[in-house]
C-alpha cells in the first residue's frame, strides 16, 4: 500500500535567493553561517567564500539594496571569521549569539 498520511521521505531545503532586493538581514546572516558550517573542517575554503560575499555586500550597499547597518553587522562577523585562528573557528561557529541579528562585537574585541 503506497499511501501514508504521516509525512514523506522528501527532504525540503531552502533554495538560495540570488536577488539582493529580496534578501533581508537574517537571510544574509544565514547564508554566511551556512557557508561556514558547510566548511567547518576547511576554514580556508570558507574564508574564500566569505571574501566573495564581502564583495557582494559592498556592491549591494553601493546600490542601496542593503542598509549600512546591516552591512556593518555582516562585515563585523566576517572580520572575526577571517582573522581568527583555526582553533577559534569552531568556537565562533558554535556561538549562537554571534549568529543572531543585532549582534555587536564587544568594545575590547575591536583592538
Amino acid at each position: 500500500m503506497g499511501w501514508w498520511p504521516f509525512g514523506s521521505n522528501k527532504k525540503t531545503h531552502r533554495t538560495p535567493i540570488n536577488d539582493p532586493l529580496l534578501k533581508d538581514n537574517r537571510t544574509m546572516i544565514s547564508e554566511l553561517r551556512d557557508a561556514c558550517e558547510m566548511n567547518f573542517d576547511n576554514p580556508e575554503e570558507a574564508r574564500r567564500q566569505i571574501r566573495r560575499m564581502q564583495v557582494e555586500w559592498t556592491d549591494a550597499s553601493r546600490e542601496g539594496m542593503i542598509s549600512d547597518v546591516n552591512r556593518s553587522g555582516l562585515e563585523a562577523r566576517a572580520f572575526r571569521l577571517l582573522t581568527c585562528s583555526d582553533k577559534e573557528w569552531v568556537t565562533w561557529l558554535d556561538d549562537l549569539e554571534f549568529w543572531k541579528p543585532g549582534w555587536r562585537p564587544e568594545v575590547d574585541d575591536e583592538d
